[in-house]
């Protein structure tokens, strides 16, 4: 992951297989930060699916592995991805109630509330196995870590990706309520570090594991537990990016802040879609910022995304 190299690719037929969360986003119509809204509106959601929607839209090839439920929320994410010519071959449909989250409208860091259903019961499987081994790049979120049977699913994605020289990207996004009760999470997330070659916290994200630190200090703490790549987000002050040899700052690209719902997984998407198109890490960390800035100017997790060019020129990179 040397910043002024690109990252070389076997041929294979996905780009990004993303593996977790496909729910529905209620965001207040109002800001505010306690549920004081009366009006709520709904959205496409859940990290891993917002990445597989964004990267199709920046032009490579990508794909959703999920549980819905049978019923019409789990209807309107699947008739959602075929709308926008996406696979829902790996997703799978189960007798438990879709899973949904409620979600302040903000200019800040958004106040969730989860509501949790299906989408922990999925198992690894035939169908799985053959896309994981055909794919560039696996990622995933704390979420499908956080409760079984999806852990293990995971946990074997992880140990299959290793052996195909699967690139792993990982959101250590923990929020202890949705964390499987009794668990230790914060050490489960820790110990898997070593196997994930890229790693993207928040300041949250970094102080719910870490505790209050600095951002320097917190990079190297991911970087000792194993990354090899460490993105970590500052909101309005940027990003401080580490490869454990050289650090690098990016300024925000933001102007405009509608809503940040979804602002993280639009960086994830630009850098992907990015390193994926042949740009240098360090570009693809640029278009990362520029993707999510631009996503940042509307309301909602996924939204109509331009071309990697378009963005080039929007934000003059």
């Amino acid at each position: 992951m040397n910043f002024k190299e690109k990252v070389e690719f076997k041929e294979r037929e996905i780009d990004v297989l993303s593996v977790g969360e496909l729910l529905v986003d209620m965001i207040s119509t109002e800001y505010n930060d306690n549920f004081e809204s009366n009006g709520y509106q709904r959205f496409f959601g859940g990290s891993p699916a917002n990445i597989a929607m964004n990267t199709k839209r920046l032009g490579i090839k990508s794909q959703i592995v999920s549980a819905v439920g049978n019923d019409g929320l789990g209807k309107f994410l699947i008739q959602h991805l075929k709308n926008n010519n996406m696979s829902t071959s790996l997703i799978k449909e189960v007798e438990y109630a879709t899973s949904l989250v409620l979600v302040t409208k903000s200019k800040g860091t958004p106040t969730p509330i989860f509501y949790r259903g299906a989408d922990y019961r999925l198992e690894y499987n035939e169908k799985i196995d053959k896309k994981l081994k055909k794919s560039k790049i696996v990622h995933f979120s704390c979420w499908p870590l956080s409760m079984e049977p999806v852990r293990s699913t995971v946990e074997k994605i992880i140990e299959v990706a290793k052996k195909n020289n699967v690139i792993i990207g990982f959101d250590p996004n923990y929020h202890p309520m949705i964390w499987e009760k009794k668990h230790k999470g914060i050490d489960y997330i820790k110990s898997i570090i070593k196997y994930v070659d890229i790693i993207k916290p928040s300041e949250d994200d970094a102080e719910r594991l870490f505790g209050k630190d600095t951002p320097n200090n917190q990079i190297n703490k991911f970087i000792t537990l194993g990354a090899k790549l460490v993105i970590m987000t500052l909101g309005k002050d940027g990003a401080i990016i580490s490869n454990g040899r050289e650090t690098i700052q990016l300024p925000t690209m933001a102007s405009i802040v509608v809503d940040t719902t979804g602002a993280g997984d639009a960086f994830w998407s630009g850098f992907y879609a990015a390193i994926i198109k042949g740009y240098t890490v360090e570009q693809a960390l640029k278009i990362g910022s520029a993707v999510s800035a631009y996503k940042l100017r509307f309301s909602g997790a996924v939204v109509d995304l331009p071309s990697i060019e378009e963005i080039k020129n929007i934000y003059n990179l």
